[in-house]
């Protein structure tokens, strides 16, 4: 059982097992450095702490063996002027037993890949690396292979709706983990929080706010944060105002084709500096950048992407609108950034590319996945009338003859029905995991 005993200011977060805690504890036991990344306030911190906590209950291992660095503080800062000096530090230390290093937003180590790979290729044989950061450690200074061979990477979510869910209510949060007995009555309670989520978002801070003024309140110091330390600080991105002005245009044209030339000119700036931005947002998990699936060149368009915020709530804040999400124009739009990000999560493990499809005809579906040569379409819809097909659908039928399409909505019960040889399930996002699984 994991114990939790750490930032007791923060023990409801605590209490919360990320759904990649497994996988990283096991990683420990690997030279290889852990990398853990993730937007800022995901909850990286609180993850580090998870694992000192599994390494002393749970491995048995000595508090003296562990030590904790965060680059937030100078003190700390300090420790990784001089590579050669740090190298040594490790070496005395790890002389008689295993020491675990935990560095926390290692990404403000100056030349931060090329450092750790120094210390990684030293040979210390008694020490393992944890590292976490809120952009990419090569984003920089362009090192994008210097640590190939040399780490893992864990890329840690804001919460998903099962652990948002989890914080709720662990009856219903049971009921998901086990998908049984979801009776309609508890659906609909699901329903009513999974609305709050793709509303508010996953941040930690966000979810355990106590309402819906102090949620709004988190979400914009967790954005104020992004552009002061990680834009302007870390990025040194100087065209502040062009920047905050890209997200609000990327926020209101989510599943749409990404224009940079249009952007550009709507901006007043040149191509090259969007492009230099939307990389940035990016790297430092922001956004998803979505490519198109085509197996036909002639067909099938092969240039423009689409964007999708990899949390709702910060996308929501951005647009300056937290409405009721029954009432809103765009409800659509939320239903399908969500899926999307939950997507992410889910193939995270690369169990095959992740894509939208359109072609020149513009006709389309939200999102393909696919694994060896079995492709999964799923269209999204924030509500379904009938059994009727879209255009782009039964295109993508006629075209590939997937053994399944999924239409994801809020509905109360699944129902699936043949379309020529494809099976079509209307299901609800929460089971969304649960057909990926069945397309591995």
């Amino acid at each position: 059982m994991l114990k939790l005993v750490y930032m007791p200011n923060l023990a409801k977060e605590t209490l919360v097992k990320r759904e990649i805690f497994e996988e990283v504890a096991k990683h420990l036991d690997r030279p290889e450095i852990t990398l853990i990344t993730g937007s800022r306030q995901v909850g990286k911190t609180v993850l580090l702490e998870q694992l000192k906590d599994y390494l002393i209950n749970e491995k048995k291992t000595s508090k003296n063996a562990i030590f904790s660095h965060n680059l937030d503080l100078v003190q700390d800062e300090e420790t990784f002027h001089d590579q050669e000096a740090f190298i040594d530090f490790l070496r005395q230390r790890s002389y008689e037993q295993k020491i675990f290093v935990f560095v926390d937003e290692a990404q403000k180590v100056p030349s931060a890949a090329r450092f750790f790979k120094g210390v990684y290729d030293s040979k210390l044989t008694n020490v393992k690396l944890i590292l976490t950061g809120s952009s990419s450690l090569e984003i920089k200074a362009g090192l994008k292979e210097t640590l190939a061979g040399r780490k893992a990477i864990f890329s840690l979510s804001p919460f998903t709706f099962k652990e948002f869910l989890s914080t709720k209510d662990e009856t219903l949060s049971s009921y998901l983990r086990n998908e049984e007995g979801i009776n309609v009555i508890d659906l609909r309670k699901i329903t009513r929080l999974y609305k709050e989520y793709i509303t508010f978002g996953g941040y930690p801070r966000v979810v355990f706010a106590r309402s819906e003024e102090e949620r709004i309140g988190a979400l914009k110091e967790i954005y104020s944060s992004y552009i002061e330390k990680d834009v302007v600080g870390f990025l040194e991105v100087r065209n502040k105002t062009a920047f905050t002005r890209l997200l609000k245009l990327l926020s209101a044209q989510i599943g749409q084709l990404v224009n940079v030339g249009e952007l550009a000119m709507n901006l007043g700036v040149d191509r090259e500096t969007v492009e230099r931005h939307l990389y940035a947002l990016e790297q430092t998990f922001v956004i998803q950048k979505l490519t198109p699936y085509f197996r036909n060149l002639r067909q099938e368009i092969i240039k423009a992407n689409k964007v999708y915020f990899l949390d709702n709530g910060l996308r929501n804040l951005v647009l300056e609108n937290f409405d009721k999400i029954d009432e809103r124009i765009d409800k659509g739009s939320v239903l399908e950034n969500a899926v999307c990000s939950e997507l992410s999560f889910l193939t995270r493990k690369k169990i095959g590319g992740f894509h939208f499809w359109r072609t020149k005809q513009k006709t389309e579906v939200d999102f393909v996945i696919e694994k060896g040569s079995g492709l999964l379409p799923i269209e999204v819809k924030w509500s379904v009338k009938n059994k009727s097909l879209s255009s782009g659908m039964r295109n993508f039928i006629g075209k590939f003859s997937p053994q399944k399409l999924l239409i994801v909505s809020l509905v109360e019960k699944e129902q699936a029905f043949k379309f020529q040889n494809t099976r079509v399930v209307i299901t609800h996002p929460i089971y969304l995991e649960r057909h990926l699984q069945e397309l591995i």
